[in-house]
C-alpha cells in the first residue's frame, strides 16, 4: 500500500501536517495537492484544533511542483499552468492566509518554488539552518507563484525580491532571517522541538485573539492608517467582549496563568 502523501496527526488543541513524498523531496503531485488542502481545511474547521504546524517529511520540505507530472513533452496540447494555479496553489495560499488560528511552518530543508512560497505564506516560518529558500522558477523560465511575488515584495523589498528571483540563487536560512523573511533559523537537531513549543503555546492561548492579530497585520498591507485605526478599532471591540479577554485580565489582576479557552 503506497504512502499517504500527507500525514495528519492530531495532538491536544493543534494539529501536524506533515508533506510525505519524501523520496521526491515532497514535490506536489496532485494527491499530494488535494491531501494538503483537505488537511488544511479540516484543522481550519475543528474548533478543537487552535494551532497547525506544517512540515515536511525526510530531507527537504518540499521542492514545489513535481515536474514530472507537467512535462510539455508528454502532454499533446501543453500545460495549463494557469489551471494548476487556480485550481491548486491559489486556493491553498488563501485558505493558509485565512485560517482563523496560527499556522507555523517549520522548513527542515530545501524549500524550492512553490513551495518555498508556501512556507513563506504561513504566519510564523522557522527553519532549520541548513535550509535554503529557492525561487527556482527562472531556471525553467516561468514567473514565481503561489503568492511568491506579493509576499516575498512585502517582507524583503522590491531589490531582494528581483535578484533572488532572476537569479534563483537559493538564500540560507540565517541569511533570510537577518533579511526578516522568516522568525528564525534554528539547530537542525532543534527545530522540531521549536516549532512544537511554539505551537503548543499557541494552543492554550487566546484563539481569536491570535486570529484577529494576523488578520490585522495581514490587511495592513493594503489598507490606509485611517482603515487600519478603524479596524483595530472594530476588532478590539469585539475581542474586548471575549470570555478570553475576561480571563486575561482576571489572571493578570489576580496573578496567576491564565485559562483561555479560545471562545468569544
Amino acid at each position: 500500500m503506497a504512502e499517504e502523501p500527507v500525514l495528519v496527526e492530531k495532538k491536544q488543541g493543534f494539529t501536524v501536517i506533515t508533506l510525505n513524498r519524501p523520496d521526491k523531496l515532497n514535490a506536489f503531485n496532485d494527491e499530494q495537492h488535494r491531501a494538503l488542502f483537505v488537511a488544511m481545511k479540516e484543522a481550519g474547521e475543528d474548533g478543537a484544533v487552535r494551532a497547525v504546524l506544517l512540515t515536511g517529511a525526510g530531507r527537504g520540505f518540499c521542492a514545489g511542483q513535481d515536474l514530472g507530472d507537467r512535462d510539455p513533452t508528454k502532454m499533446e496540447d501543453g500545460v495549463d499552468l494557469g489551471e494548476t494555479l487556480e485550481t491548486f496553489y491559489n486556493p491553498l495560499i488563501r485558505l493558509i492566509r485565512s485560517l482563523q488560528k496560527p499556522v507555523v511552518c517549520a522548513v527542515n530543508g530545501v524549500a524550492a518554488g512553490a513551495g518555498a512560497n508556501i512556507a513563506l505564506a504561513c504566519d510564523v516560518v522557522l527553519a532549520a539552518k541548513s535550509a535554503r529558500f529557492i525561487q527556482a522558477f527562472s531556471k525553467i523560465g516561468l514567473v514565481p507563484d503561489s503568492g511568491g511575488t506579493w509576499t516575498m515584495t512585502q517582507l524583503i523589498g522590491e531589490a531582494r525580491s528581483k535578484a533572488l528571483m532572476l537569479t534563483g540563487a537559493p538564500l540560507m536560512a540565517e541569511t533570510a532571517e537577518q533579511w526578516g523573511l522568516i522568525w528564525r533559523a534554528v539547530e537542525d537537531e532543534n527545530l522540531m522541538d521549536e516549532a512544537l513549543a511554539m505551537v503548543e503555546s499557541f494552543a492554550v492561548g487566546p484563539t481569536l485573539g491570535l486570529a484577529m492579530t494576523k488578520m490585522a497585520v495581514q490587511a495592513a498591507a493594503t489598507n490606509s492608517l485611517d482603515e487600519q485605526l478603524d479596524l483595530e478599532r472594530d476588532y478590539q471591540r469585539r475581542l474586548g467582549r471575549s470570555a478570553d479577554y475576561a480571563e486575561g485580565v482576571s489572571a493578570f489582576l489576580q496573578k496567576r496563568a491564565p485559562n483561555f479557552s479560545g471562545r468569544e
